[in-house]
């Protein structure tokens, strides 16, 4: 009989993500909601509620489940919203986005963490989640332009292609800095100005690509 992780979702949330200040319901009912251990590796899934990243293979991370709230919670997503993500990894943060928006796009460049994504999300009825194998510091154009834009790993400068793809109003959340340290960074377009605020420092693992980091 498969394990029910419903109790240990719930401690995640009080005590991880609420007790340290991320204040939107809805981001906190999206993370009671999808199951966080069908995103990691079988062997890994008693620790899928822990207050840490966990590895998924290809030399990726799950992120530690406060940063996918704190993440999301900064992208302030709307019923209505186009999100495009990028770096889909196992899916989650993907997973949690199409709880909250209407449709969401996520670029994932390993073609083996794609199908991973794709299968995951698939396992949960993520019909408004859509995985694609690309480059993702090029955006995704054909879909543009996004209400929110999320950047899963480490950038030296957020890439171009992703603020031409923005919205008037929309967000881009992105770590920003060096491969070793990063702010997190929240960028509002009002127009054809950019407006940044930082929440603080992080780490993430590289965004490789034409506008990233190389390989």
């Amino acid at each position: 009989m498969e394990r029910d992780y419903t109790e240990e979702r719930r401690r995640m949330v009080d005590q991880q993500i609420r007790a340290r200040g991320v204040r939107s319901a809805r981001v906190a009912a999206a993370m009671l909601d999808v199951p966080r251990h069908l995103f990691v590796p079988p062997g890994l899934q008693g620790a899928a509620y822990g207050d840490h990243p966990l590895p998924i293979g290809s030399g990726q991370t799950i992120s530690q489940p406060y940063i996918v709230a704190v993440m999301t919670e900064l992208l302030a997503v709307e019923a209505g919203d186009r999100i495009l993500e990028i770096g889909a990894g196992s899916g989650y943060q993907a997973a949690i986005l199409g709880r909250l928006a209407a449709e969401v796009w996520t670029i994932e460049r390993l073609p083996e963490l794609a199908d991973l994504a794709e299968r995951n999300l698939a396992g949960i009825g993520a019909e408004n989640v859509h995985v694609v194998t690309a480059d993702g510091t090029l955006g995704l154009p054909e879909h543009a332009p996004y209400d929110g834009i999320i950047v899963t790993a480490a950038t030296p400068s957020v890439p171009q292609p992703l603020f031409d793809q923005l919205a008037d109003g929309g967000r881009l959340v992105a770590p920003v800095g060096s491969r070793g340290l990063q702010y997190l960074m929240c960028y509002t377009r009002k127009g054809d100005e950019i407006v940044p605020a930082s929440w603080g420092a992080v780490c993430f693992v590289p965004l490789i690509g034409e506008h990233g980091w190389e390989e």
